[in-house]
């Protein structure tokens, strides 16, 4: 008899070395496997495999197969996936088959199956379809808990004996803790992942968010705006965001309305250029029914949209003479009129405006109310163009090249050094608009999952004849823009303005005049020499 063999010291052993090979593994394979190589010259064993019964059927959650061991580097999915397929069990999940589900997990018992080929009662089971011949399924269970089915099988008909089977439940013991912990590292390792997976896609949506409604970027010229709008969204102040066409005024705009008490009431905005002339004042401050033709019904003005929340005059130095006097009134009396109306209305809108040109300027020349532009100038914000924002284009870039992809549908995973290189030394004209356009027109051409040099397109002429506003200001330009400006007796843009003159964008020589400290309005009076 081989009782013997399963008894005294002999049987202590062997379980001790189960246990203990079964604990030195995290994942279900690798318990398995150590299982079998304990059982291995007592028990010949050609398939071991852990079925959890759930909810929408039971689940093969690892196998371990004699005759064909988990491949160096093969992780414990792809070994499940790969053996299953080759055995064709390879449905995630499939129905109970009712003898085991019955014994198994209801009545917690050792099921024997010698011959199941012939047993009616599991023709079409996973069990036969992996090839078993003969089967053992013993309950696991930490106290009163089921855990799961570990199944021991041979692919040949090779019966099990009693003392087999017996040996093979006190194997259980120790393999259901093991068995226990394996399932609860797979569990914790898939929430891991999720977990991961959401907070990608939450960093992804608050680089959105930020995008839409804040400002992206880490250089000291917009540390500077932002300290000035969180000084000023808590109160009801006028403000006038200055800054180049693309720079960002309507992201600055709504950070201060979000900032504000007034974040739970609308943020209205109007585009003064966009407007025609004839309907500018209608479409700030309404207008009654019949007050012109077409003007079927009374239209509530953006004044009246606004209630209790912002408006954004955004490009207000484009408001034509009349509307400045009604703007000013609103500013002042915080009262209008409906165009074609005699009704006085008041208004608590917050007034935020932005410009690209100089109103100071323009107040100067009578191109501007100079009374509107003090009213409005109560707190400036001068939003720094992009070129004066070297710090941040590698940010922007990097963030419109992944929204971009993500959009068009590409896998695109960064830019190269190279192109890189060259966006952080053009001087960006059109500023973060123009990047935005550059970086989505390259993501179109890309050819692999890098952005390289070949996929930008920049405006090679254009770069180099802007490339000198990138340099440190130098005794040279400093002079060459004085004498400029004293041609053009301060005119810093227009016909016969400085800016044409020295062959630049008005908005450079801006950029170049504040760098180098000059001031401009002392060639005003002057004559240039002759």
């Amino acid at each position: 008899m081989i009782e013997p063999r399963w008894s005294g010291e002999a049987k202590y052993q062997l379980l001790l070395a189960v246990a203990q090979a079964a604990h030195s593994q995290r994942d279900l394979s690798g318990v398995l496997e150590a299982v079998a190589c304990a059982l291995e010259g007592l028990v010949p064993i050609d398939l071991i495999g852990v079925i959890t019964h759930e909810r929408g059927g039971a689940r093969a959650r690892a196998i371990f197969l004699s005759s064909d061991p988990r491949r160096p580097g093969e992780s414990h999915e792809a070994y499940v996936r790969r053996i299953s397929e080759a055995t064709g069990a390879t449905e995630d999940t499939y129905e109970h088959t009712p003898v085991v589900r019955d014994a198994v997990e209801r009545d917690r018992r050792t099921l024997v199956l010698n011959d199941i080929r012939n047993d009616t009662r599991m023709h079409g089971s996973p069990l036969e379809r992996v090839g078993a011949e003969c089967v053992v399924a013993v309950p696991l269970t930490m106290g009163e808990e089921f855990v799961a089915s570990i199944v021991f099988a041979r692919t040949r008909l090779l019966p099990f004996p009693p003392d087999e089977v017996s040996i093979l439940e006190d194997v259980a013991r120790p393999v259901a803790t093991a068995v226990a912990n394996a399932l609860a590292f797979e569990e914790i390792q898939k929430l891991r992942s999720q977990l991961e997976d959401e907070n990608l896609a939450l960093q992804e949506e608050i680089a959105v968010t930020a995008a839409a409604g804040g400002i992206i970027g880490a250089s000291a010229g917009l540390r500077t705006v932002l300290e000035r709008v969180a000084r000023v969204a808590a109160t009801d102040s006028t403000v006038l965001i200055n800054g180049e066409t693309g720079t960002g005024k309507e992201l600055i705009a709504r950070a201060i309305h979000s900032g504000s008490p007034r974040a739970k009431r609308p943020l209205v905005k109007v585009n003064c250029a966009a407007l025609p002339e004839g309907l500018i004042a209608s479409e700030l401050f309404g207008h009654e029914k019949g007050a012109f033709t077409g003007a079927l019904h009374r239209h509530r003005g953006r004044f009246e949209l606004a209630s209790e929340g912002t408006i954004f005059l955004d490009e207000v130095g484009e408001l034509p003479p009349p509307v400045q006097v009604a703007l000013l009134r609103v500013l002042q009396e915080r009262e209008f009129e409906r165009v074609g109306g005699d009704e006085t209305l008041r208004t608590d809108a917050r007034v935020v405006a932005a410009s690209n040109r100089d109103l100071e300027e323009a107040a100067r020349e009578g191109r501007f109310r100079s009374d509107l532009f003090f009213r409005l100038n109560v707190f400036p914000i001068q939003v720094p163009p992009l070129r004066e924002r070297a710090e941040d284009i590698a940010i922007l870039a990097e963030y419109f090249a992944s929204q971009s992809a993500r959009k068009i549908g590409k896998a695109v995973r960064g830019i190269g050094e190279s192109a890189m290189a060259a966006l952080c030394t053009y001087p960006w004209p059109g500023n973060i608009r123009e990047l935005q356009n550059v970086v989505e027109r390259a993501v179109i051409l890309a050819r692999g999952s890098v952005l390289d040099l070949s996929d930008f397109e920049l405006p090679g002429p254009r770069s180099e004849s802007l490339r000198p506003a990138l340099g440190a200001p130098s005794v040279d330009e400093r002079q060459q823009i004085e004498k400029a400006l004293a041609a053009s007796r301060g005119r810093v843009y227009g016909p016969d303005g400085a800016a044409e003159s020295l062959g630049m964008p008005r908005s450079t020589l801006e950029s170049r005049i504040r760098a180098l400290g000059i001031d401009k309005n002392k060639f005003r009076a002057r004559v240039p020499d002759r």
